[in-house]
Order: structure tokens, then sequence, then C-alpha cells
């Protein structure tokens, strides 16, 4: 069953306001996938105190970095059931579990952080692991798309 619309739509808003692409279909997964030149991250938004209290504030910080992906999209577990799907399909290796936020290179995973390592720490080391995975995973050109 499906989360009610009216129940989850500020819980999207909090990412969407601060530029992140819903995707609501499996297609549209794969088309960001397949589209995105350089790094697209993917979060696997939820419905839960980790995703509310943790994870999407330690987004929201990890994006003000000067290096950052070329494109950031988001899924909602338990709502956009089939495109949550198509994203977990990319996080080869990994357990579904959400929050949770994948970061691609040209299609392929380079990085992942499960909702266990969301659940004990603050949106200041969520951003702080996520900054230093963008320094990694992400090229110049980035910075300067941004």
């Amino acid at each position: 069953m499906r989360y009610p619309e009216e129940f989850i739509a500020p819980m999207r808003e909090e990412l969407t306001f601060i530029g992140v692409e819903e995707l609501r279909t499996a297609e549209a997964v794969d088309e960001a996938v397949k589209n995105t030149p350089g790094t697209l991250m993917i979060v696997v938004n939820s419905i839960c105190g980790c995703a509310a209290g943790k994870a999407r504030p330690g987004v929201a910080l990890a994006l003000k970095s000067e290096v950052r992906p070329d494109k950031v999209a988001t899924v909602f577990a338990g709502a956009d059931i089939e495109a949550t799907e198509k994203a977990r399909s990319y996080f080869t290796g990994y357990a579904p579990s959400s929050p949770s936020i994948g970061l691609l290179k040209n299609g392929e995973l380079v990085y992942m952080m499960e909702r266990y390592q969301i659940e004990g720490k603050g949106p200041e080391q969520i951003a702080d692991e996520l900054k230093r995975a963008f320094d990694q995973c992400c090229s110049a050109a980035s910075v300067a798309a941004n």
C-alpha cells in the first residue's frame, strides 16, 4: 500500500525545495541514470524519523558544498514504489534500505550510505561524510556546473 500523498508531500518538499529532482517512475530513474554525464546522487527518501531528522537535513547541508554531484534526485520509499525499486537496482551489492543515498558516476555506483550509517549520526556528520564522497567522486566539471 502506498502512503497518501497529502501525508508525505511536506517530506518530499524538504528536498525539492533545495533543488533535488523527484523521480516518480522507473522510467524517470533509468533516464536520469543513463542521461546524466558525470555524477548522480539518488536519495531514497522515507517517512521515518532518521530521514526527517538526519538524512534530509544532512543532504541539504552537503549540497551547500562547493563540490557536489552533477545532478541530485530522489525517490520516495512507500510512495514511488516502482521508481524506488529501479533506483535500488542500481545500488548493486546493497540490501534495500530507506533512507539511503547512492552516488553514481556514469551510471556505476561509486558510493553508498545505508540506513544504518544514517541512524546513529546527526545531520552535520552525514553532510561531512557526503562531502568526502563528493570530493572523491565528483569532478572539477561538477564544481563549474553548479
